[in-house]
């Protein structure tokens, strides 16, 4: 995938801001068409941002919901300064709309009462396991409240490559996983499938430069 996405970004023809919206949008349209009752305005989302470009799709799902006439509780784990540049840019136009929150300011009554919770903390490249205290109550409150979950691109904490967590560390199961392009080996091995729930791949329009992944 970054093979892919660096020739398509370096053709010219299409910007990470870009792939990053499109992204979001394939987020927003899977959760609607797998769970139509979601589609009504006025309903709750909690987004899950981390530092990286998985973080910067959840700033564009939680703006396209919030267009939708969702009320949306964005936390951003990890340092706001030190976003990726596109993520940065998401992040600064989530903030014209509502506030960036901390992960301590996330309650169990906060996930019980939200009717969607999307999971864009960390996305194909983790290689380092969610063993810090901030993830595992994370973990403990999402199997507690037991809300509707979508991963971006990949439930945070597998592997993209073993489908299984670095080292033993948390993993947030998801009950559908919006990826991109093409399936991901680690949403069909190991603990990938069961943790995935239902697999969605969007199409980003990347189709035109898939022959880059054979130079990897």
């Amino acid at each position: 995938m970054r093979a892919v996405e660096g020739a398509a970004i370096e053709s010219g023809a299409v910007t990470g801001l870009q792939l990053m919206e499109r992204a979001g949008a394939g987020v927003l349209e899977a959760v609607f068409a797998t769970w139509p009752d979601l589609a009504q305005a006025g309903a709750r989302a909690v987004v899950l941002c981390g530092p990286g470009n998985n973080g910067g799709d959840g700033f564009v799902v939680a703006r396209l919901l919030h267009a939708h006439g969702w009320k949306v509780a964005l936390h951003l784990f990890g340092d706001p300064d030190a976003l990726t540049p596109d993520a940065a840019e998401n992040a600064r136009r989530w903030a014209g709309l509502g506030a960036t929150l901390p992960p301590d300011a996330l309650t169990p009554e906060a996930l019980a009462q939200a009717q969607l919770v999307v999971d864009a903390l960390f996305g194909t490249g983790l290689t380092r396991p969610l063993d810090a205290p901030v993830f595992q109550r994370l973990a403990r409150m999402l199997d507690d409240a037991r809300p509707r979950v979508v991963a971006v691109d990949i439930a945070s904490g597998l592997s993209a490559d073993t489908g299984l967590p670095p080292a033993g560390g948390v993993v947030i199961p998801a009950d559908m996983t919006v990826s991109f392009h093409r399936p991901k080996r680690g949403h069909v091995t190991g603990q990938g499938p069961e943790r995935s729930g239902k697999l969605v791949i969007a199409d980003i329009g990347l189709e035109p430069w898939a022959g880059h992944a054979d130079d990897v």
